[in-house]
């Protein structure tokens, strides 16, 4: 028993060194210079970097307008990563309450429908999509990085689950007690899946801050980027003899990693109990 306990653990810290790894390595790398990370590649030691390459990345304005600096960037992965996963809960929720306790015909082809489009993956409507945004007059805004991606097939799937599994009593109750569709929803159903409210907006503002290619399209104005296409545009500076910042990326890779980090620390037990149980 003993000997399986020590593999088991040997287990784990493989698979805790595979995945933290590269975080270190990225973290000592950006405490470097670009000349020394163009010459010897990543490093394995800190440098004496630290302060001036993160301090370079977050205040000196950059890119080619030179009004760009960090803040500006995590500034829009933050609008981005809350008002997707918002958005992303406030319809996936009232989708699936439609489609739990509302009767209406071909209420379950509806839902078949919806769970159908997880096989249509942005970049196979990435056409059409820019297309109708453009048409729209929604490119470089806000709304047009948020609203064409916030309908949800995963998250109207969990909270269809999730609303099957609420007892017909509660229902009832609501009605007997003079209880609207509105009322009910708002003050039964939400209280109720406050659990798994949290799960969903953990795995959808990850998504949402991790996004590139959609922002890349739809915004070409530097004051939009998001820190995901900031790491790219740093590096698409190779003019003549003019070295990468690899120091400047990889900081900015780090600061990109925080948020989302802090968000599923801050919500992990709401995340493990939205997903294996309930609060009925």
């Amino acid at each position: 028993m003993y000997k399986l306990k020590i593999t088991d653990h040997l287990i784990l810290l493989t698979g805790v060194f595979f995945m933290v790894a590269p975080v270190v390595l990225t973290f000592m790398t950006s405490t470097h210079d670009a000349i020394a990370i163009y010459k010897g590649g990543v490093q394995f030691l800190p440098g004496d970097k630290f302060l001036e390459n993160y301090e370079t990345v977050l205040f000196q304005a950059g890119g080619f307008t030179q009004e760009v600096n960090g803040f500006v960037m995590l500034k829009n992965s933050m609008i981005l990563g809350f008002g997707f996963a918002i958005g992303k809960i406030v319809i996936s929720m009232l989708a699936a309450y439609a489609i739990v306790y509302f009767r209406f015909p071909f209420a379950s082809v509806c839902f078949w429908i919806i769970f159908a489009t997880l096989l249509l993956p942005l970049e196979v409507r990435i056409l059409p999509s820019y297309e109708i945004v453009q048409s729209l007059g929604m490119v470089n805004t806000y709304s047009g990085l948020i609203v064409p991606l916030i309908a949800s097939a995963t998250g109207t799937f969990f909270f269809r689950q999730f609303f099957m599994s609420v007892p017909d009593e509660l229902l009832e109750a609501a009605r007997i007690d003079g209880a609207g569709p509105w009322k009910f929803f708002k003050d039964i159903l939400v209280p109720l899946s406050k659990t798994m409210i949290a799960a969903i907006f953990i795995i959808m503002f990850v998504f949402g801050w991790n996004q590139y290619l959609w922002p890349t399209l739809i915004t070409t104005d530097e004051s939009l980027f998001t820190l995901v296409r900031g790491i790219k545009q740093i590096l698409q500076v190779w003019v003549g003899a003019q070295i990468p910042a690899f120091n400047e990326a990889m900081a900015l890779a780090i600061l990109a990693m925080l948020p989302p980090v802090l968000i599923v620390v801050i919500f992990q037990s709401w995340f493990v109990k939205g997903l294996v149980e309930s609060d009925k």
